[in-house]
């Protein structure tokens, strides 16, 4: 990838990342997209990495071997959209297990922050870096069902606070970066594969799927071109502080 401004989203293969993949493209970026499925479009200045996330844990070699973001100084800019989540586990705490909230944690979390640590290994301490973690109103307010998705969010966002927090606090090894900027971003309610997801499943697994059935009654959703044009306006802004938290505009 030899173009100047390059950004890395997961989640590619469908909804909002495709998006934000889609109009990158079509601003000039070159974009690594991460998906366990095949892309849903080819381009000269994509590159597609097909990756299940949750071998992070196992493997994280093998994902970094994929990017292969090799001469960073070819870079002007680089953007990570940590969009990638697992719906699963949309059931009451009592029937969670431990190996399905693992799976759920690994992709949802533990590899949306060994991310941001990769993308700060792989630019030079002037460029500039922008990441944009979605999140969900699920990060700072409990809902039934959620325990799983609500807490893997709420970490990511916990996470990109720290980071934030590594680039303004002063230490003597420890060198600042004066333009890098991480957005914590709530899309609101998007018409994606998780929100179909949760209307599907059983009244005896998910007791409280009702709410997401009202969404679609009411017609409240979004379609993912619109909150992927602010993510994107993030990745090329300039002069944003160390971190932040944005919902979609009405």
């Amino acid at each position: 990838m030899s173009a100047e401004r390059t950004a890395i989203v997961t989640g590619t293969s469908t909804g909002l990342g495709e998006a934000v993949a889609r109009q990158l493209l079509e601003r000039g970026w070159s974009v690594i997209g991460i998906a366990r499925r095949p892309a849903p479009f080819t381009h000269e200045r994509y590159r597609h990495v097909a990756h299940d996330l949750a071998g992070i844990v196992e493997a994280p070699t093998s994902l970094e071997s994929q990017l292969a973001l090799h001469d960073v100084r070819t870079l002007s800019r680089l953007g990570l959209v940590n969009n990638a989540a697992l719906p699963e586990g949309l059931m009451p705490v009592a029937r969670l297990d431990p190996r399905q909230l693992a799976r759920i944690y690994a992709v949802n979390l533990i590899a949306p922050v060994w991310l941001m640590g990769y993308a700060v290994r792989k630019t030079l301490d002037d460029t500039p870096l922008r990441i944009v973690n979605v999140s969900s109103g699920a990060a700072t307010t409990g809902f039934a069902g959620l325990a799983a998705y609500g807490s893997s969010k709420a970490a990511m966002r916990l996470a990109g606070m720290s980071l934030a927090r590594e680039w303004d606090t002063p230490s003597p090894t420890a060198r600042p970066r004066r333009n890098a900027a991480i957005l914590s971003y709530e899309p609101g309610v998007v018409d994606t594969d998780m929100q179909r997801y949760a209307r599907t499943r059983p009244a005896d697994e998910f007791p409280w799927a009702q709410m997401f059935h009202d969404f679609a009654a009411r017609g409240v959703a979004v379609p993912p071109e619109r909150p992927a044009r602010e993510i994107v306006a993030f990745l090329e802004s300039d002069n944003e502080p160390p971190f932040a938290e944005r919902r979609l505009r009405p």
